[in-house]
């Protein structure tokens, strides 16, 4: 990293830090806690000023890519900066054409293009790529309940990656190798770790202080003249590896692949190739199914690896239940309702209206757990019936 992204880096680590601390707590102590007006003008212009020199000293430097690492960190830098402002309704995409954060847009859609990924912050710069120094990684606040959704969701992330690469390791072994059950095993555990993890979250984030102070920084925003939505914390390639390889979501389905088109450039370029790769795959549902047909379920790996391949199955699906029926409902629906912004728009970190992005969150997990929506839209419930109907 050179001195001038070092000096961005620090500076996102500690005066940005403190001066967007100083707005949340404002708004928070606020009447009207979803309201930014007349709060604060001369730490947002502070904050604006500050950032702005900062990143045309970077412009004049020229080129900041030191490797795909450092210069992911910059972009990472730079789209902490844009999301802060929009947070703090310094600039606004619906009354703007273009950002007006101009040297920051320029900045950002430079290393956006060398990089193959989308000139503003995604969720690895706060969760799988976030580096700590001494202790503290980096976040928008000194707020505890930021650092505890991030602590949760980071671990959570890690355990979906673990499964996701003990499934992709079978795929050389096949159905039937005696590993592939040691495999099988692993997923599962990893699996039932992000229920663990997400459970803690649920108990210990606080509802109010992260849906009016720490959600805000995930909205949409524009970079240059384009709106890109907000980081999501699925955009990794692991979680979706799981669905295909799993065989319970297929890349073939209109409503899924078009949510995979959607997402390949908020993630890293190496998340992109293993997911691609996984698209390709024939998934391990249809090569139990296969082997199956073949009369291998007679065969007594046939009976030991299906049974715990449906228990990832189940796992996979009680995932997806919990994030859905607890986290989004606690987190994100129930106090929209209780403050009546169900319909407000920028409510959602993806752009949509709240309700259109709930029924969407709803099919998505209907699929991951293979429900019987009585053909309302395709799941694997009856081939996951069928494979339950040969274990004796």
């Amino acid at each position: 990293m050179t001195e001038k992204a070092q000096a961005l880096d620090s500076w996102i680590r500690s005066d940005f830090r403190d001066m967007n601390t100083v707005l949340e707590k404002s708004y928070f102590a606020a009447a009207d806690r979803q309201s930014t007006s007349g709060m604060g003008d001369s730490i947002k212009q502070q904050l604006v000023d500050e950032g702005r020199e900062l990143i045309i000293d970077l412009l004049h430097e020229g080129n900041t890519d030191e490797g795909f690492d450092s210069g992911f960190d910059v972009l990472g830098n730079v789209g902490f900066y844009m999301a802060a402002c929009r947070r703090h309704d310094i600039t606004e995409p619906s009354r703007e054409t273009k950002s007006p954060l101009q040297e920051a847009s320029a900045l950002a859609m430079q290393l956006g293009a060398s990089l193959g990924v989308i000139p503003r912050f995604a969720s690895c710069h706060l969760e799988t790529h976030n580096r700590a120094v001494n202790g503290l990684y980096k976040t928008f606040t000194h707020l505890d309940d930021e650092k505890i959704f991030l602590d949760y969701n980071t671990r959570s992330v890690f355990a979906f990656i673990r499964a996701s690469e003990a499934l992709r390791q079978i795929l050389p072994l096949g159905v039937s190798h005696p590993v592939t059950y040691d495999l099988l095993l692993t997923a599962k555990q990893a699996l039932e770790d992000v229920c663990r993890f997400n459970q803690l979250l649920f108990d210990k984030l606080d509802t109010d202080s992260f849906f009016y102070s720490v959600r805000p920084y995930y909205r949409p925003h524009r970079v240059g003249l384009h709106e890109y939505r907000g980081a999501n914390a699925g955009d990794f390639a692991g979680i979706n590896v799981i669905d295909l390889l799993l065989g319970v979501c297929q890349a073939d389905d209109p409503y899924y692949s078009q949510l995979l088109v959607d997402k390949f450039l908020f993630m890293r370029p190496e998340d992109q190739l293993v997911l691609r790769d996984s698209m390709r795959r024939q998934s391990l549902l249809d090569s139990f199914l296969q082997a199956a047909k073949e009369s291998d379920h007679k065969q007594p790996w046939f009976e030991q690896n299906l049974a715990l391949f449906l228990q990832v199955c189940e796992a996979h699906g009680n995932t997806a239940l919990q994030h859905h029926e607890q986290l989004v409902r606690k987190f994100i629906e129930k106090p929209a309702e209780e403050g009546d912004l169900t319909n407000t728009a920028g409510i959602t970190a993806s752009g949509p209206p709240l309700p259109v992005l709930l029924k969407g969150l709803r099919k998505l997990c209907d699929m991951r757990c293979a429900a019987d929506v009585g053909g309302e839209f395709r799941t694997r419930h009856g081939d996951i019936q069928s494979l339950k109907a040969c274990l004796s």
